[in-house]
């Protein structure tokens, strides 16, 4: 076997120092994408939570959500079940309704969804029936969530659109929502 010439070991090293080079600022780039990412997705998922306060002021489950679309908030909507005395009437449901009207389309192709609970089966279907990309949601819902806690419709292999979720953006703040609507409902009850 031939032996390298300091040249060519020179080079070696170069290319190699090259990529580890190009590896770190696409690893730097990627970084500061997920930061400014976070960021959004906290400002969305806070308007979602202003939403959920409006439900709660209506004594409905507090649960808000808004879908952006290239950048703007196209649609909101959020928990009125007991107000429309309508199984249908979930936040996400009434967002996807009025985002499809604004759009003039039932597919929403590019658009995120943020939400504060995790969507039950319904509305987990209705995010695979509108092709909605990505979904970001605030808590989780272990008694009734779709997206990862009872069941995953949103990722599922064998539909035909699987959905990008993104979990735990301002969670704490979703939680806490939910735990005192739930909290003042057993106060009422008891007395």
């Amino acid at each position: 076997m031939r032996e390298m010439t300091e040249k060519q070991r020179m080079r070696r090293e170069n290319r190699l120092k090259a990529k580890e080079e190009k590896r770190l600022a696409e690893e730097r780039e990627a970084q500061k994408a997920a930061v400014i990412q976070k960021k959004l997705d906290e400002k969305y998922m806070g308007q979602a939570l202003n939403l959920a306060k409006k439900a709660a002021e209506l004594d409905e489950v507090p649960i808000g959500c808004v879908i952006v679309y290239e950048g703007k908030v196209i649609a909101r909507g959020y928990n009125r079940r007991n107000t429309d005395k309508s199984t249908l009437a979930h936040a996400e449901v009434a967002a996807i309704r009025k985002a499809s009207r604004k759009l003039s389309d039932w597919r929403l192709e590019n658009c995120t969804m943020y939400v504060t609970l995790e969507p039950c089966q319904m509305c987990a279907g209705a995010i695979v029936q509108a092709r909605i990309p990505r979904v970001v949601i605030g808590a989780m819902n272990p008694k009734a969530g779709c997206a990862g806690s009872v069941l995953n419709l949103l990722e599922m292999k064998e539909f035909n659109h699987r959905v990008d979720v993104t979990r735990g953006i301002l969670e704490e703040d979703c939680s806490r929502i939910l735990k005192q609507f739930f909290d003042g409902l057993r106060k009422r009850v008891k007395v």
